[in-house]
């Protein structure tokens, strides 16, 4: 069983005196430096001129810099861009303004785990991961609860980094909730595998496969995004309140039989053949360096598959079917 650590087991008094610095204020980064500021510690953030999320750390009484400066002026830098700037951000802002007993620490360990960051052997190097999106980090926060996260050590310099990460966890909310421990390691690679192959790349496949079979069927669109989409939310809310086994519970018999007696014919071991390949080339950094180059290369691919999948049928139907639904705060890119 992973160790659990709550309130009881981190001391906020080993951030007093210390400057927090949070690069990029986005998703978790605007919940956990508003976290932080509320748990009575001194948080400094970075963004970019001119982009909405400067902005909103204005509005937010934050005064943005760059990330050199801030690098300069912070004791512990939480690193929270996206993945594939990181590297390059590290290596021309961060490291050249990084001092011996200064420590930086992420929520996704991607860039130290496949080397494209390589720190100094005299900074702390941890990840607070909380496993939540940043606007559910924030109001669970404001609310007395919090959201729990992962915490890992790749470095100790200072010998006291994992007290400093429990501090970090704790002025976030994470304790209130429970961290967990683990690796860069570990929370990288499942990390990877759970968005691929399960959450974003195994389910959007499976919606699209299931509208695609109903519709050439001779089925109503409509019909069919309702079937295949949209009721999806009503069982994945049963998921996460209960588990499978509430789902089943909460379902008609009809269903539940269904499920049990159908479901391994379309995901079986031919698939699960293929989710361990997956998770091979995550181990082997064949996915990282994949990901990397499409970078470097100005994203052609990604944009293309990107700009393919928002004219899928299912999208289109389904940009339609939510202008009806007013109880919807519907969303469009």
């Amino acid at each position: 069983m992973a160790k659990m650590y709550y309130d009881d087991d981190a001391d906020l008094k080993l951030l007093k005196g210390k400057t927090i610095g949070i690069i990029g204020y986005g998703s978790q980064g605007h919940a956990q430096a508003q976290n932080l500021r509320d748990s009575g510690l001194t948080v400094i953030v970075s963004e970019m001129p001119g982009t909405k999320n400067y902005e909103l750390a204005k509005s937010h009484g934050f005064k943005p810099m760059t990330a050199a400066e801030l690098t300069k002026k912070a004791d512990i830098i939480q690193i929270l861009v996206p993945d594939e700037y990181q590297g390059e951000l590290y290596e021309k802002e961060i490291k050249p303004n990084l001092t011996a007993g200064k420590a930086i620490m992420f929520s996704h360990g991607f860039n130290i785990h496949f080397k494209h960051i390589i720190p100094n052997k005299d900074i702390d190097v941890f990840m607070i991961a909380p496993k939540g999106p940043g606007h559910l980090v924030r109001s669970e926060y404001e609310k007395g609860g919090g959201v729990p996260c992962l915490i890992a050590v790749f470095q100790d310099a200072s010998g006291k980094t994992k007290e400093i990460a429990l501090a970090y966890g704790k002025g976030v909310g994470g304790t209130r909730g429970g961290i967990i421990e683990t690796t860069f390691e570990e929370e990288t690679e499942t990390d990877l595998f759970g968005e691929q192959v399960v959450l974003c790349g195994g389910a959007s496949e499976l919606v699209k496969k299931g509208f695609e079979t109903l519709i050439e069927a001779g089925y109503q669109p409509e019909i069919a995004y309702f079937e295949c989409l949209h009721e999806l939310k009503l069982i994945v809310d049963l998921f996460y309140q209960g588990g499978i086994d509430y789902m089943r519970y909460s379902v008609s018999n009809t269903a539940e039989y269904g499920d049990l007696t159908r479901g391994k014919r379309i995901v079986n071991d031919k698939t699960k053949e293929e989710m361990k390949k997956i998770l091979t080339e995550i181990q082997d950094g064949t996915f990282a360096k994949e990901w990397i180059n499409e970078c470097k290369t100005g994203k052609k691919n990604f944009k293309r598959m990107e700009e393919e999948e928002k004219n899928h049928p299912i999208e289109v139907v389904g940009r339609k079917l939510r202008k009806m639904m007013k109880w919807i705060d519907a969303k469009e890119v």
